[in-house]
């Protein structure tokens, strides 16, 4: 599973997380979103945290910018055993 969030350039009011399921062959099969406050890594780690306590980050933050310029961000994320 992958999260995602963005910063949102271009005002479109995008400010939110979004969890990716992929199959075995990476390629994406179902997702789901969640409201952040404000843009970025930090705004996203805290949203899930309140959102989906038991979903962890278990990668860096990889950066990336959109065709249009937007910048986003991707972490490999896991759901924690209870």
């Amino acid at each position: 599973m992958t999260l995602t969030c963005y910063n949102d350039t271009h005002g479109y009011g995008w400010r939110h997380v979004d969890l990716f399921v992929h199959d075995a062959a990476g390629r994406e099969v179902e997702w789901v979103h969640w409201l952040v406050d404000e843009d970025g890594p930090e705004a996203a780690d805290a949203a899930t945290a309140r959102v989906e306590p038991l979903l962890r980050r278990t990668s860096a933050w990889r950066h990336g910018v959109s065709a249009s310029g937007m910048d986003y961000w991707v972490a490999n994320a896991e759901w924690e055993q209870p």
